[in-house]
């Protein structure tokens, strides 16, 4: 361990570490989760995790009193935390940072949003005093994205000898669509945000698009501190872990689905299916491809990852169900006995993601709006022969990786489908050399390290 990291250091999020399951016997089984966080984490010896109870089993494991070490659990009332992540976060807050409401329907903020938002009050109350009663004094506290944007605020007022941080890990709102918002409740997040000492984005442009709402809404940031902490990739873990026995296993039979002996290119997408994600127009791109450039027809396969998310929610039901349906059609109207022109899988299996970066010719990342996008990071330091990326202008992850990207407008199908000519159609040397680039620039800021600067920024600011 770093002796300069041997202050206590808290972290919160909704979600934690671990989680739980409740077997029908009624044992509990944990499982741990990864990540930058985790990684980082790792380098402090005083340390505390804050998070919420996300489901019976996690529930149970707080009543019970059964937990991991470093660990705080929170049992918040089930509809309080169904109101404020479900009814706020990611029906409100999300939409709002991604520029997703359609609005001439909505938002609609009347007596239910209100109720609703006085849980997201109550949700982030919650944590703001766990953290109060766990922290010791001066020590440094860091709230992540979102769920959690009230924290700082709460909790400098009942303990302001902490160090606190915020980090966002989506995209902010510029101000004229952040304005959506009620106007006392916009001011009440920049407030919250600005409790902290720092609040930190993953790219410029989005802590730029955070200042200008708080300069023009509230005058400016007062003594809160902005960084910028792109998050990387982890190259060592993510080239150990593709070469394991079950991930060759998975590229054995994604070979035999792909077909034509080895000599058919891939298109590779690995998301989950988040409206923000673009899914829907990259298969109509794929599609337009297929039609306007018929020399592709059963020379190419569109091997597209899309894991469910968010399935509590309707509209992400129906937009899970339009993937499918998209893909079904474009295989009716284009296969034939030997080709099937969109593999797609919707079940998650990470060893089967790294093989498909590993067979990747061409990745597609078309996001509409997102904060990082780490899959055009880890696609370019898996990838076997070297992989031409194709990215959304309105990623974060072209901050760093454009100048060695085919960049595309994610709304325009047609200039889509063309880079994924040109990004078929480029010579391997080229494509090798891009990859390369690309492959150094996504692991510039591993996640140990981005962890690590945002804590010692925090110290020092």
């Amino acid at each position: 361990m770093v002796s300069e990291h041997a202050a206590q250091v808290l972290v919160a999020s909704n979600r934690g570490p671990v989680s739980y399951s409740l077997s029908e016997d009624g044992s509990l089984a944990s499982k741990r989760g990864g990540g930058g966080l985790v990684s980082g984490l790792s380098a402090v010896d005083d340390k505390l995790w804050v998070c919420a109870a996300l489901g019976d089993g996690d529930r149970e494991a707080v009543r019970r009193g059964v937990g991991e070490p470093g660990v705080r659990m929170l049992d918040i009332d089930a509809d309080v935390h169904a109101d404020a992540y479900n009814g706020i976060a990611n029906s409100v807050l999300w939409f709002v940072h991604h520029l997703l409401y359609q609005t001439p329907v909505e938002p609609v903020f009347d007596a239910e949003f209100r109720r609703q938002w006085a849980s997201y009050e109550t949700y982030n109350r919650a944590f703001a005093e766990a953290l109060a009663e766990e922290a010791g004094p001066g020590a440094a506290v860091l709230v992540q994205d979102y769920h959690l944007a009230l924290v700082p605020g709460l909790l400098r007022e009942l303990r302001p000898d902490l160090r606190i941080g915020h980090f966002s890990h989506t995209p902010w709102a510029p101000v004229d669509y952040f304005r959506l918002l009620p106007d006392d409740i916009g001011e009440q997040l920049l407030r919250g945000i600005l409790g902290a000492d720092r609040a930190a984005f993953l790219t410029r442009r989005w802590a730029d698009a955070f200042i200008s709402c708080c300069t023009e809404i509230l005058g400016g940031t007062g003594r809160t501190r902005i960084g910028v902490h792109g998050l990387g990739a982890d190259a060592e873990f993510l080239r150990r872990r593709a070469h394991e026995a079950d991930v060759d296993d998975r590229m054995a039979a994604l070979r035999e689905q792909v077909g034509g002996d080895g000599d058919r290119r891939t298109i590779v997408r690995v998301d989950r299916t988040e409206l923000s994600k673009n899914i829907v127009r990259g298969l109509h791109a794929y599609r337009a491809l297929l039609d306007t450039r018929p020399e592709w027809r059963e020379r190419v396969v569109h091997v597209a990852f899309a894991y469910p998310s968010r399935q509590d929610l309707a509209v992400y039901r129906e937009y899970t169900a339009a993937v499918q349906t998209l893909a079904d059609e474009i295989n009716a109207t284009y296969g034939t006995p030997g080709w099937t022109p969109v593999v797609l899988h919707v079940k998650d299996d990470f060893a089967r993601s790294l093989a498909a970066y590993r067979l990747a010719d061409v990745a597609l990342v078309n996001p509409i709006r997102d904060g990082m996008n780490l899959v055009a990071k880890e696609v370019p330091v898996v990838s076997d022969r070297g992989c031409v990326l194709v990215l959304s202008r309105e990623a974060g992850a072209h901050e760093e990786l454009g100048a060695d990207a085919i960049v595309v407008n994610p709304y325009d199908v047609t200039a889509t489908a063309a880079a994924l000519h040109e990004a078929l159609s480029m010579e391997s040397g080229e494509r090798a050399e891009r990859c390369e680039r690309l492959a150094a620039a996504a692991t510039a800021l591993p996640p140990q390290q981005w962890f690590l600067d945002q804590l010692e920024a925090l110290r020092r600011d």
